[in-house]
């Protein structure tokens, strides 16, 4: 074997392998120098994204701007200005602090600077390519700084194989900024991705301003502000209120002395604040800004500065879940006992009054499939149920054909009581529906899904990185019945709906489908197709708590049976329970000990 030898590696190679912590995808080139243009004071900033970034970033300022004999020096690894010791690294007060970033992008693109200070009459620009400094010019344009990024990797092929699809980066940037521009409230962003405008904000510092322009300002009329103040700590931001809210946690942003962190403790900390009050799979919109002295926080502990580290974390954490927690007690009515009672309705006269119910407790019955129950475990009074005798049969392929059912009726206003050739059935009427509105649907697909025109076409206002999933996604809302167009950067006009979500909310249906457009979670269409049908299908299915006639009682059943996969809904929640004729004789001690 050939022997090894040490050697330093040269500074071309080591500028590339820094390069690969610090530019991971064209959203780190953004966040670098937006932060940059940050740190220099700027109340103006202006973004310009060509080929998913791979082909062009510019970001232009009107900030303090470079000298011109720092300017080639600005492009020199580990070279700041926010750092002169090594004690500064406990005390840092700005989001830019290694001298690596601008290093980093030289590397691995064609970079041009030019940038010229207030106070002088010219400045300078310097052109960089795979981290050789080509040309360096005085010049006499606007104060402020520009950093164009071209070719990002064309000298390492290699790293663009990696980038995902160029939807999922222009969301990745999108997102980005949009963190930036709600943090920064008093500093004006334009986003411009494509030749078209993705996001501007004002700058006037009315941070729900911003949250309108991002969210719609219906969103923003019900955010709820949270504040509070600890000797030098402070949590400030908005939260929304229990019944708005998201099928994943990526709404949730939290920023740390101005910067965008990613700590699982302090989503945790949220999430804890909300715990019962929300449903279990359901996720709060969140905005949070967490001050801290300095010397509180060790911000170099990740090359992209996406986590920190606490000194104390226990305390930050109870911060920010007590702030949360008053928010939501703050604007929420207080509870008061009251009497459960059944619906008005002549089929449950009779009955005789059930328990006390503090307002808000979940009924097991009222769980959905978000809540991540899974019918795994059934609960019968009187004892355990021996193993095999209750059937929820959630798993995948074991969606057998029903059985023929006879109705029983109605309990619960949430189930279905029926009677099977080998026992009782109980079946959940809400996830039944569900899957006989989708075969019904996928069914449909292909010759065209049935639609509703609105008699006034809807105005649906997405956030910006919503706003890129629907466009890429217009095509396929078309097959399954929606008829939307764009009306102005992020806003779109709803035309038409499947005829199933006719009685329904338009922009309520149009937003819960946004929120299945997620990032490389179903790599194939047909995959997508199925998740946005049974969302549409779970919006247009009979809610638990639905009293159903005995005709629609019996319809179901009928509808039911004849399902390809009637044992499940579409989301894998089981449909129904089997409750056997021998379990039924063991709990009434007709046969034998259990």
């Amino acid at each position: 074997m050939e022997l090894k030898r040490i050697r330093i590696l040269p500074d071309d190679v080591v500028s590339q392998i820094a390069a690969g912590e610090v530019v991971e995808r064209p959203a780190s080139v953004i966040k670098e120098l937006v932060e940059n243009a940050l740190d220099a004071g700027a109340t103006d900033i202006s973004i310009e994204v060509e080929g998913a970034g791979k082909r062009l970033i510019a970001v232009a300022d009107n900030g303090q701007g470079i000298a011109p004999d720092e300017l080639e020096l600005a492009i020199t690894r580990h070279a700041t200005s926010k750092l002169s010791s090594a004690q500064d690294l406990f005390s840092i007060h700005t989001l830019g602090f290694r001298g690596e970033a601008l290093a980093s992008m030289a590397s691995v693109s064609r970079l041009t600077i030019t940038s010229r200070r207030p106070e002088e009459l010219t400045g300078a620009y310097v052109r960089v390519e795979g981290g050789q400094v080509r040309e360096i010019e005085r010049y006499g344009g606007p104060a402020g700084t520009e950093v164009r990024v071209e070719d990002l990797f064309y000298n390492v092929p290699a790293r663009l194989k990696f980038l995902k699809k160029d939807t999922t980066e222009r969301q990745q940037m999108i997102a980005l900024v949009t963190r930036y521009a709600m943090a920064y409230p008093e500093t004006r962003f334009k986003l411009i991705m494509e030749g078209t405008r993705a996001l501007q904000t004002s700058g006037r510092g009315d941070r729900r301003e911003v949250l309108a322009q991002l969210y719609g300002v219906d969103v923003a009329k019900q955010m709820l502000e949270v504040q509070l103040v600890d000797g030098e700590r402070r949590v400030q931001g908005f939260i929304s209120p229990v019944a708005l809210t998201r099928s994943n946690r990526k709404e949730i942003t939290l920023f740390v002395n101005g910067r965008w962190v990613q700590d699982a403790a302090l989503v945790t900390a949220v999430l804890r604040a909300y715990h019962t009050l929300i449903m279990v799979g359901r996720y709060p919109l969140v905005v949070l800004f967490v001050d801290l002295p300095p010397q509180e926080v060790d911000v170099n502990v990740h090359p992209a500065k996406a986590e920190v580290r606490f000194r104390d974390p226990d305390q930050v954490f109870s911060m920010v879940q007590r702030a949360v927690k008053r928010a939501l007690l703050a604007y929420s009515p207080v509870p008061q006992v009251t009497r459960s009672f059944w619906p008005a309705s002549s089929a449950y006269q009779g009955w005789s009054e059930p328990a006390w119910e503090m307002p808000g407790e979940t009924r097991q019955e009222e769980l959905a499939p978000e809540d991540g129950f899974d019918g795994d475990a059934v609960d019968i009074e009187g004892g355990d149920v021996p193993e095999g005798e209750v059937s929820a049969t959630a798993q995948p392929g074991l969606d057998g054909a029903s059985p023929l059912l006879r109705l029983v009726g109605q309990v619960g206003a949430a189930y279905l009581v029926a009677e099977g050739p080998d026992g009782l059935y109980l079946i959940d009427q809400h996830a039944a529906h569900e899957r006989v509105l989708f075969e019904r649907l996928m069914r449909q697909r292909d010759s065209g899904v049935p639609s509703q025109q609105l008699l006034h076409a809807e105005t649906v206002q997405l956030t910006p990185h919503q706003s890129a999933l629907l466009e890429s996604q217009l095509n396929l809302l078309g097959k399954l019945g929606f008829q939307i167009e764009a009306f102005g950067p992020n806003t779109y006009l709803v035309r038409a709906v499947p005829a199933i979500l006719a009685d329904r909310d338009p922009a309520a249906a149009v937003r819960a489908v946004v929120e299945d457009f997620e990032e490389d979670e179903t790599p194939l269409q047909g995959e997508l197709e199925a998740r946005i049908a049974a969302r549409v299908c779970k919006r247009s299915a009979v809610k638990a708590g639905q009293i159903l006639s005995t005709a629609e009682q019996q319809n179901l059943l009928r509808e039911l049976e004849q399902c390809q996969s009637p044992r499940t809904c579409p989301h894998g929640r089981p449909t129904m329970i089997h409750l056997s004729v021998d379990l039924l004789e063991r709990q009434f001690g007709r046969r034998g000990s259990r």
